[in-house]
């Protein structure tokens, strides 16, 4: 019989414990909690185990709200109470900043917390016909497998997505190409939400006549995706606009295809900006970076608090449109943007930028440290960077407090992903 006592958790959300000596990740444990679990797999230096009997719950410990917990693999962490959830990735990211780069934030940020349930506003549902299952499966994939949940509702997609699951299984389960639909991806602006179905078949008229019908019935907007993300087109309605998110406290709103990257959860992006602008503090005259600017979320705050400012991004449709929202929300005159492959970003190219008063950096998870390394003499006073990998955060950290001369004001984290454990966070870095 295997009984450990569960110290953390980890990056995966797993429970940590140490049996006779040897460390043991235990899926389904909370730290404080005496278990009894199975073995799965056995290594020199570790174990990985799965909870058979809770012997002693832990007080924060709650009972799962969604039916597919344990099977779904798109939350690992709602036996978790939401608040003691945050105070887990505050731990990883304060783990991250010490075992990586020796670093300790001279303040730690209060986390960002928002709404725990329906707040997933972009989504990628897959699809797959079985027949042993009664027919079409629309959901997420399976916890480690390519299957797909039998899935009826989502707690963590917003209520009316959630109800049209069963819906959509019966809508692709007439059409002519339901075995060539394997992916439903999902928008939610502040109009109606839009589904985009990547079709490898041409769809019949008889086709196009159920989804119509389906997308007035329902309303939502449909596009479809015949090849790869640029080839989404609105179908019906074929005239509707591009969805929107809106930032009220700067007066901005972006619009975007919905393919394109944004923000999951709406309600956290919007403390989250107002979090890195007000770590920033730009002044009017201010010359301002904004590195991986993507559609503008930064960017176009920034602008509107009367600074200058460089949006720099790797993808020229991204830009294109980010300078639309510039110039539809009347900053153009304010932003310049650049497209450049800011992982292979050289300090002459950085140089051809000109200088800059202050700086924000919002990678993807592989971090911006051919970025920080070019940093020179004249670099930016103050940086506010904002992570979605605590890993690659601490490990370019060590860079701009040990090589650059920074300090590490302060951290926290930002709860982007309830019930998950993925961590976003966001940082402040000053010179001197």
């Amino acid at each position: 019989m295997n009984i450990a006592i569960i110290e953390s958790l980890d990056h995966e959300g797993r429970g940590v414990a140490h049996v006779e000596g040897k460390v043991v990740f235990i899926e389904g444990a909370l730290p404080g909690e005496r278990v009894r679990y199975a073995r799965l797999r056995s290594k020199p230096k570790f174990d990985t185990g799965r909870v058979e009997d809770i012997l002693e719950p832990s007080s924060q410990r709650v009972a799962p709200r969604c039916p597919h917990f344990g099977i779904c693999g798109g939350c690992s962490m709602q036996h978790l109470e939401p608040g003691a959830q945050a105070a887990v990735k505050q731990r990883v990211l304060e783990d991250a900043f010490w075992h990586i780069a020796r670093l300790e934030p001279e303040t730690m940020l209060p986390p960002i917390i928002g709404p725990a349930w329906g707040y997933r506003r972009r989504a990628r549902l897959a699809v797959r016909f079985v027949a042993k299952k009664g027919g079409v499966l629309v959901g997420f994939h399976e916890k480690k497998s390519s299957f797909v949940a039998d899935m009826t509702s989502c707690a963590v997609l917003p209520a009316p997505i959630s109800a049209l699951l069963p819906a959509l299984r019966t809508l692709v389960g007439r059409l002519s190409i339901a075995q060539q639909l394997p992916q439903i991806e999902v928008a939610v602006g502040d109009g109606p939400p839009v589904l985009v179905l990547r079709i490898l078949e041409p769809l019949t008229a008889a086709d196009e006549d159920v989804l119509r019908g389906f997308a007035d019935r329902h309303g939502v907007h449909l596009w479809l995706q015949p090849g790869g993300p640029d080839t989404a087109t609105p179908f019906h309605p074929a005239e509707a606009p591009l969805p929107v998110y809106r930032l009220a406290d700067f007066a901005v709103g972006l619009r975007f295809r919905p393919t394109d990257f944004t923000q999951v959860n709406h309600d956290v992006n919007r403390v989250l900006v107002r979090r890195a602008i007000g770590l920033l503090a730009p002044r009017p005259k201010e010359r301002i970076a904004d590195m991986f600017c993507g559609l503008g979320n930064f960017t176009l705050p920034l602008a509107r608090c009367g600074a200058t400012v460089v949006g720099v991004e790797g993808s020229a449709p991204l830009v294109a449109r980010a300078r639309e929202n510039a110039l539809a929300n009347g900053l153009a005159a304010r932003i310049d943007y650049h497209v450049a492959n800011l992982f292979a970003v050289t300090p002459e190219q950085l140089s051809g930028w000109g200088c800059f008063d202050k700086m924000l950096i919002d990678p993807p998870r592989e971090g911006a440290i051919e970025l920080v390394k070019c940093l020179g003499s004249d670099a930016p006073a103050r940086i506010v960077y904002v992570s979605c990998n605590p890993a690659t955060l601490a490990r370019d950290a060590a860079v701009l407090v040990h090589e650059k001369g920074y300090r590490l004001r302060a951290a926290g984290i930002a709860n982007m992903f309830p019930h998950t454990s993925h961590v976003e966070s966001i940082a402040l870095f000053e010179r001197g």
